[in-house]
């Protein structure tokens, strides 16, 4: 599996909420308790969005998609100084200047309509994602708070798919709506990420180099292994000395130091998420000894695996 998407896999709570939105001008929604990660697209007309610490509004068109990892409040609007209409926060809907009304925002697939459908009308799809941990921060590390990736063929037809399903009433549509939102973000994310002007992690600028992305590749596929610098290097057809230079230079840290830190992002995840003991979690991200394994997260992370199992997150 590459590194992309053994994030995605990771990083995946559950599956995502689809919205879809139907609205004649002027309109406004404004979510107020944004989840790790949202992907907004336009199927038809046009919108604006902004984020709530900026004054600046994004123009989206038809077949554009939006990656939103800002956590906090965001507005999308048609146009974009059209007044505050309806607040989205948690399971309810509030109509500014209005009375207080419940919104159904279920845990599940179902698609539900915001709006009535009048010609005219901006017509968008919205999925929600909610990202496990550290490694989901790893993958948001990847996006600025707002990214917009232009409509394009490869989208496109991924998103004619989209369009037609949550149109429908059919079974098993919750499966194919979730697995066809993953392909809306998976296309999004590759077009964003090859983007002259994206600012992406060291690590992914390295993904394009043969031999380094495919040692990350080993290394995260098992990263229980005992790796050292030879034996990777051995992997990828490099001398040690070279393939040493050549890793630190573009990932920006050593082998083994990226290991580690992959490492520990996977045991920090593992001791908020299961109920597995310190040693259980040692041996699963490659320490067969659990005290030299807290001595490296301690040091990662700044307190003991006990004590950041016990912290709130």
């Amino acid at each position: 599996m590459d590194v992309l998407s053994d994030l995605l896999h990771r990083a995946r709570a559950q599956t995502a909420l689809v919205r879809q939105l139907v609205q004649r001008p002027p309109w406004s929604l404004t979510f107020a308790d944004a989840p790790p990660l949202t992907v907004v697209t336009t199927l038809g007309g046009h919108a604006s969005i902004r984020l709530d610490d900026d004054a600046a509004s994004v123009r989206l068109a038809a077949g554009d998609i939006a990656l939103i990892s800002a956590t906090g409040r965001y507005t999308i609007a048609d146009p974009p100084s059209a007044p505050p209409q309806i607040v989205i926060q948690g399971q309810q809907k509030y109509v500014v200047g209005g009375r207080e009304e419940a919104a159904e925002v279920h845990r599940s697939l179902a698609p539900r309509t915001y709006g009535d459908g009048l010609p005219g009308a901006t017509i968008m799809i919205r999925g929600a994602y909610e990202l496990r941990g550290d490694v989901g921060n790893r993958l948001l590390d990847m996006l600025p708070p707002l990214a917009v990736v232009p409509a394009g063929p490869r989208t496109r037809a991924a998103l004619d798919l989209l369009a037609a399903e949550v149109a429908g009433d059919e079974p098993g549509q919750d499966a194919v709506l979730d697995r066809l939102l993953d392909l809306v973000l998976v296309l999004a994310l590759r077009a964003w990420c090859a983007r002259p002007e994206s600012e992406l992690p060291a690590w992914h600028r390295a993904l394009a180099d043969p031999a380094i992305g495919d040692a990350l590749r080993h290394l995260h596929e098992d990263p229980a292994h005992r790796w050292t610098v030879a034996a990777l290097a051995a992997k990828v057809g490099m001398s040690r000395a070279a393939f040493a230079a050549r890793f630190t230079s573009l990932v920006g840290e050593p082998p083994l130091t990226y290991l580690t830190s992959w490492r520990m992002t996977l045991a920090a995840d593992l001791l908020r998420d299961t109920e597995a003991t310190v040693a259980a979690v040692a041996r699963t991200v490659g320490y067969e000894d659990a005290f030299a394994f807290s001595v490296a997260f301690k040091r990662a992370r700044g307190v003991s695996p006990s004590v950041w199992r016990r912290r709130p997150h």
